[in-house]
């Protein structure tokens, strides 16, 4: 296998890292390629492609929150053609700063200000302070970016994301969840994604979709900024409970059915079996069976 091929190889395990686990599959690809540069070089879109698809959250500079950052959040290049440096620039809307991010030392600097759409920045403000008081309600250690879109002051993205990793126990699990909110057609379309690692004396994943597509009640309008992103949160919040509580029901049946289904069943003494003194156990059926047939005779 050749320098590219195992570039190649090695971008195809990043992408399929596990939640908080990228620098792990990152340090082992290292053994395989034994060349530093070539490997940064090489695998850095998989990196990025991973980074903006995971929502992977950013410091921000000069602030004390986080942002997301993914594809909603990249700067739109203005007229001329976008160079490699201006592709890795983000901004978060909420502190009206643009950065740029390392996707390999996952750090962002270089920060600047932004200017959002006048149009837009009204509504995009309640939904983001609405996202805001939901994710305090229900996620630990979240984080929230809500944008709008370029050109269109009726459409927007809002986006979460929280993570929790436990290595000491051998999990890790990402909640990822986007919306786009289109005032103009009256829809709430979007998705939640949810990953878990289990790897303890063994390797077992997790991975589920679901998508969300609801029209929204005619009192929502964009004059009514703040009452009416507190209605789409509502909306959001109820379709993601409802999601919570059907995973909650699946794990349960799955561990009352699925599970045991895949356990060894005892034996008929109800005792689990040493394996270590299986011969032993034979040896001593042997010997029952040789004093029976004494005694017979």
């Amino acid at each position: 296998m050749d320098s590219d091929e195992r570039i190649q190889a090695a971008s195809k395990f990043l992408l399929q890292s596990p939640p908080g686990e990228i620098n792990d599959v990152l340090n082992d690809v290292r053994n395989i390629i034994s060349d530093d540069e070539s490997l940064q070089t090489g695998i850095l879109p998989a990196l990025r492609e991973y980074n903006l698809a995971q929502f992977i959250t950013a410091d921000v500079p000069g602030h004390q929150h986080q942002c997301i950052v993914s594809e909603a959040a990249r700067v739109q290049a203005q007229g001329e053609e976008e160079d490699e440096e201006r592709r890795d620039r983000f901004w978060d809307p909420r502190s009206r700063t643009s950065f740029r991010f390392d996707h390999l030392a996952l750090e962002a600097s270089e920060p600047e200000p932004i200017e959002p759409e006048t149009e837009a920045e009204p509504f995009r403000l309640a939904l983001e302070n609405a996202s805001l008081t939901y994710l305090a309600a229900h996620f630990h250690d979240g984080v929230t970016s809500v944008f709008p879109t370029q050109g269109n002051a009726e459409r927007f993205v809002v986006q979460v994301v929280a993570n929790k990793y436990n290595p000491s126990n051998f999990w890790s699990g990402r909640w990822r969840s986007e919306y786009i909110v289109n005032l103009a057609e009256r829809t709430l379309e979007g998705k939640i994604l949810v990953n878990v690692h289990y790897y303890e004396q063994g390797n077992v994943q997790l991975s589920t979709t679901h998508t969300v597509s609801l029209e929204l009640p005619q009192t929502i309008s964009a004059e009514s900024a703040p009452a009416s992103a507190s209605k789409i949160l509502a909306l959001i919040e109820t379709e993601e409970s409802k999601y919570q509580t059907s995973l909650n029901a699946a794990y349960q049946e799955m561990s009352e059915k699925t599970f045991k289904g895949l356990r060894r069943a005892l034996p008929m003494t109800r005792a689990k079996l040493d394996w270590e003194k299986v011969l032993g156990y034979k040896l001593g059926q042997e010997l029952s069976a040789s004093k029976g047939g004494f005694a017979a005779a």
